[in-house]
């Protein structure tokens, strides 16, 4: 089968002439600059206490940076077109350290569920911090990344799509209770204009929405399906699709999305993680805010490792872990903070509730359509 090119394409919109064509032209924030850095803190707090309740997590330090040869850093593709800012801590001169800062906390957290003595069924969140320099910057795709990255420690009986889609429902009802909180603390986010999250999540697969619009281009087909239901949750990303590519390329090391699954109605599917989108009525746009999934066992890494021709990952310490059976099974993902906050205060561009650079062609196109772009 063909692969398209599209679908897989690195995320960002890809120029600055399309994203010129695309920012609202009639845009006015619904909160000044001094109110909307009350409101990130408030909604902040309210979601990290809400996301510990809901799933039992403790909050816990998470790290900037990583050693090279950990293999823990995510490479967030499987591609290796994505490749961490890496650096030497000359120490001593003697004993120096390759490093690298992280893409992401995904593995990490794995490993932390043990350092911690998690049990099963507890679980930990970070304030993690992370960068991504292969990111094209529009007006929601930063170098600069926030999450809250969430981790809890399972058995072989919870890889199962139903306890997946139970722990997804539950982080949607955070985020939709993080909206009415918003609303409450300042009332100048209620506005017509821009109608509330809806209370449940539609669930698909990704072998659904590629059936549904199988001409179309990846981020049409999610562009669709989000303005169709509002708010869904796409399993098995990862996995190859009729037209021989992946709804999107995920690392083969850290979300299942090999496993053979069945989907509601007994249609076989693949895969045991995925992704929250939404549509955004400020940019009228679809809206990632969050990737998660049961995480890889010894058999799916072997796998999905062999599926990418990437094999000789399987000498890294992080990899042996898994294959040993020295590191727990666990659940996890990651929540775009920035990104949740950009659609719960009406921002038209991340760089409202994220401080990072932009480049001046952008903040100059920001500043023409009154957003303001923190400096």
């Amino acid at each position: 089968m063909s692969t398209r090119t599209d679908d897989l394409a690195g995320p960002g919109i890809g120029d600055y002439d399309t994203l010129a064509d695309l920012l609202p032209a009639d845009y006015q924030s619904l909160l000044d600059p001094k109110e909307t850095q009350r409101a990130v803190m408030a909604v902040k707090r309210h979601i990290e206490d809400g996301l510990c309740e809901a799933l039992n997590l403790i909050m816990v330090t998470v790290p900037l940076i990583v050693e090279a040869s950990s293999g823990v850093n995510d490479m967030l593709d499987r591609d290796g077109s994505r490749t961490p800012v890496s650096f030497t801590i000359n120490n001593d001169g003697k004993h120096r350290i390759d490093a690298q800062v992280v893409q992401a906390a995904t593995k990490w957290k794995r490993t932390a569920l043990a350092q911690f003595g998690m049990e099963v069924g507890e679980g930990l969140c970070t304030d993690m911090r992370a960068i991504r320099k292969d990111y094209f910057l529009d007006h929601d795709h930063s170098a600069y990344v926030d999450q809250w990255d969430w981790e809890i420690r399972i058995r072989e009986e919870h890889r199962r799509l139903d306890y997946l889609t139970e722990v997804v429902s539950k982080i949607w009802a955070v985020i939709v209770g993080a909206e009415r909180f918003a609303q409450e603390q300042f009332a100048a986010l209620c506005d017509p204009r821009y109608p509330n999250l809806p209370e449940k999540l539609t669930f698909l697969h990704a072998e659904d929405i590629y059936d549904a619009y199988p001409d179309l281009p990846r981020k049409e087909r999610e562009t669709r399906i989000a303005q169709e239901h509002g708010a869904v949750f796409i399993y098995g990303i990862g996995y190859p699709l009729k037209s021989g590519a992946p709804h999107e390329l995920r690392a083969p090391d850290y979300d299942d999305w090999i496993t053979a699954t069945t989907s509601a109605d007994g249609r076989p599917m693949h895969g045991l993680n995925g992704d929250i989108l939404v549509w955004n009525p400020v940019t009228k746009r679809r809206h990632e805010l969050s990737s998660m999934g049961i995480r890889v066992d010894a058999a799916s890494l072997r796998a999905q490792l062999e599926m990418s021709h990437q094999t000789d990952m399987l000498a890294l310490p992080y990899h042996r872990g898994i294959i040993d059976g020295k590191l727990p099974l666990s659940i996890g993902g990651g929540i775009g903070q920035s990104r949740v906050l950009m659609l719960l205060l009406r921002k038209a561009h991340i760089g409202e509730v994220s401080a990072t650079v932009w480049p001046e062609v952008l903040k100059a196109m920001c500043r023409e359509r009154n957003i303001h772009v923190i400096e």
